[in-house]
């Protein structure tokens, strides 16, 4: 007689492959593909704008009337005179060391410059994009109940109207007018200035008035489709309260074109606080790249674009892990 012989070990699923088969991975492994190919053109471009602008930017930032020896020595500091390749490579280098560059007109460390002005800045367009969140969704969502069926067609025009007015109306421009009336004209906010929470009132209006606006009309419409959904008359029909029928079936539904709309107008939000900082005197990045532009800085010219393009960038690809989480059956498993 012989042995039995012993059944070979079932195969183990390894690490590797459990995390090849998740749905999640391949989401993540392709947000983070399109970062990083995204960063990488976004430093490809600011590195080249010293390059294409005409001329020589060293003596552009210095002045007509700089002596040679300085236009040299700033030069041979910034390593222009090296080959394009290896300024590049010393440039992509720097960046992951943290290292900016060197201001050409203060000599001051770009990212030292940047650290100052970042949190104003910050604060200014996380504290817009609040406001337009906490007054957008309520906002649609009652003029969505307001308006259903074809009810109250005033009320409804002249909530399209007005958004649509006010949205289209540049945040520069708005700005100027809450200035003028509220800041010089009333007298009840201060116009200029970051100092204390009364400064942020205007600069905050005219940032999210218009984008609060233009998301309450998306919020109302994507809540006027749901309403019409069968589960939505189910609820109806079993005579939940009203308020639980909005907030616990309309609302969820409603949440991915929100969040859409809402990551797009953050990225715009950022954007946009360049010209409403400068509208008030507000101690930020926009302000700062302004100034660097006048004075022909590239270098800080080049550090800030790389700040604002990151920053947008990363906002989208938390919206894109938001959309997930809300609805993963149409965002994780796309191709």
């Amino acid at each position: 007689m012989t042995a039995p012989v012993a059944a070979p070990p079932a195969p183990t699923r390894t690490r590797v492959s459990a995390w090849a088969g998740n749905p999640w991975a391949g989401f993540l492994l392709r947000r983070l593909g399109r970062l990083a190919v995204s960063l990488a053109v976004l430093v490809t471009l600011a590195f080249g704008m010293i390059h294409l602008i005409p001329g020589d930017p060293v003596r552009a930032a210095l002045g007509v009337t700089a002596p040679p020896d300085l236009v040299d020595a700033r030069r041979e500091a910034l390593g222009l005179n090296d080959p394009i390749g290896v300024q590049y490579v010393d440039y992509v280098r720097s960046l992951f060391s943290g290292d900016l560059g060197i201001s050409m007109t203060s000599g001051v460390p770009v990212s030292e410059t940047i650290g100052q002005r970042l949190p104003a800045t910050a604060s200014l367009a996380v504290a817009a994009f609040v406001v337009v969140m906490l007054a957008a969704i309520p906002l649609g969502l009652a003029m969505a109940v307001l308006t259903r069926g074809g009810r109250r067609r005033g009320a409804e025009l002249g909530f399209t109207s007005t958004s649509a007015v006010v949205a289209a109306i540049p945040e520069f421009l708005l700005a100027v007018g809450l200035v003028f009336v509220f800041g010089v004209t009333l007298g009840w906010f201060p116009v200029a200035g970051r100092s204390h929470a009364a400064s942020y009132v205007l600069p905050v209006v005219a940032l999210a008035l218009g984008p609060a606006l233009l998301m309450a009309r998306i919020v109302r419409v994507e809540a006027l489709a749901v309403m019409d959904e069968d589960f939505v008359r189910t609820a109806r029909a079993k005579r939940l309260p009203p308020l639980r029928v909005y907030l616990r079936h309309v609302f969820p539904n409603a949440l991915t074109s929100t969040l859409t709309i809402g990551g797009l107008l953050l990225s715009g939000m950022i954007v946009g606080t360049v010209l409403v900082e400068n509208v008030f005197a507000w101690p930020g990045m926009g302000m700062t790249i302004v100034s660097s532009i006048l004075a022909k800085d590239y270098p800080v010219v080049q550090g800030i674009v790389l700040v604002y393009g990151a920053a947008v960038l990363l906002v989208n690809l938390v919206v894109d892990v938001l959309l997930a989480v809300a609805d993963p059956r149409s965002t994780i498993r796309e191709g």
